[in-house]
């Protein structure tokens, strides 16, 4: 059985013999663009990768050496399905040291990734017809998440003249009897921008499960993110390895949640996922309590900030408009709707045209259309020649 692409994800195939739920997603743009990139690079193209939001960095050496010790030691069996209590012990006393909140190691589900602990949290939470408050825009698959273990997208518009914050009191306005819980995410995907801490305790004043993405966490450059455990404890946080620790391939995130909790996940855990890999986790410790990694982190996040300043100096200078400068993650979510209300299309026209993989704004939301989403996870040589191409587009 396949699958048939077409220009915009799939061919619904809810008629034949598939699954409703699958064949009703739509596909992650960004992996589109990327794909095609990847295509044009076979025939010989010089592409410049702007897409995807991956960091560039090699994984710090103390991880890897640290792994590697683990394989040497044979710790390549099950772990019990929580994780190893020694990293859920680092990661407790990671959020005291940062963020000066009290969990316990048996509030935390070590996962294959930060997608997986979306899931479970999602399939632990929802009933059929419960919905969730999304960003739009937001991260492109978040609804996906939700509508695959039943539940209902509850889309709310964020514009850029606030940095797509969302606004406590308009939303408490549009909560009804069926929403069950608050997405959010800061440093966000696309926007690159931070959550302001009062209006995170506006949010949680609400009185809803607050579900918290926290992977960018570490990646900021001006002011400072929060956990929203330092204002409540009726809260989800997904966070991990893959972004701060250039550790995208290792698979590795864990999920924070509310004791109550903890036995349904950790039953859908032992069901669909088992466990993490027991090497990784070993690394994942280090990753946590070296200060030779610390040293790594902060010459990345030197790195990633001296490539901001420039790339979004130079998208304003090529004629796009972003309204509030982004302040943490690896993104720049620009206003092009003087050139386009098709960003989809228009991003494939940048890629033939111009060789520059940029990621569509409806790839984020109907209310991302006429944006492009730029990522600085790519050396400064690079950004340089993908501005100096992209310039030349416009200008043509």
């Amino acid at each position: 059985m396949n699958i048939l692409p077409t220009g915009q994800g799939v061919i619904d195939l809810r008629d034949r013999n598939f699954s409703h739920k699958a064949a009703g997603l739509k596909s992650f743009m960004a992996m589109d663009i990327l794909e095609r990139a990847q295509e044009l690079e076979r025939e010989g193209r010089s592409i410049i990768h702007l897409a995807v939001g991956e960091p560039d960095f090699p994984t710090p050496n103390a991880i890897k050496d640290a792994a590697f010790n683990a394989l040497n030691a044979d710790k390549t069996h099950y772990t019990h399905s929580l994780g190893t209590f020694a990293l859920r012990q680092a990661i407790t006393d990671y959020y005291l040291k940062r963020y000066r909140v009290r969990i316990r190691p048996e509030q935390i589900l070590v996962t294959s990734g930060t997608s997986p602990a979306l899931m479970l949290a999602c399939a632990a939470l929802l009933n059929p017809g419960d919905q969730v408050i999304i960003s739009d825009p937001g991260y492109a698959c978040y609804g996906n998440f939700v509508t695959f273990c039943d539940g209902a997208p509850q889309i709310v518009k964020v514009y850029e003249d606030n940095g797509f914050q969302f606004e406590p009191q308009t939303l408490k306005k549009q909560i009804t009897p069926q929403t069950k819980a608050i997405m959010i995410n800061s440093p966000a995907n696309p926007t690159g921008n931070l959550l302001e801490a009062e209006r995170m305790q506006e949010l949680a004043a609400l009185g809803l499960p607050i579900l918290s993405d926290e992977i960018y966490h570490g990646l900021v450059y001006e002011g400072e993110e929060h956990s929203i455990l330092e204002y409540t404890d009726n809260a989800f946080v997904f966070n991990g390895f893959s972004k701060l620790y250039a550790m995208t391939g290792w698979r590795l995130g864990y999920l924070i949640a509310p004791p109550a909790y903890m036995r349904t996940l950790q039953t859908l855990q032992q069901n669909f996922m088992i466990s993490a890999s027991h090497f990784g986790q070993e690394a994942a410790i280090t990753a946590l309590t070296s200060p030779e990694v610390l040293k790594d982190l902060e010459k990345m996040r030197t790195t990633y900030n001296e490539r901001r300043r420039f790339m979004l100096k130079r998208v304003r200078e090529i004629g796009l408009q972003v309204a509030v400068a982004p302040t943490g993650a690896f993104y720049i979510f620009a206003n092009a709707k003087k050139f386009t209300s098709d960003s989809y299309n228009f991003a494939f026209e940048i890629l033939e045209k111009a060789g520059v993989g940029v990621t569509p704004g409806v790839d984020f939301g109907k209310n991302g259309e006429g944006y492009l989403r730029f990522s600085y996870a790519n050396s400064l040589e690079n950004i340089a020649e993908g501005m100096n191409r992209l310039e030349r587009f416009f200008k043509a």
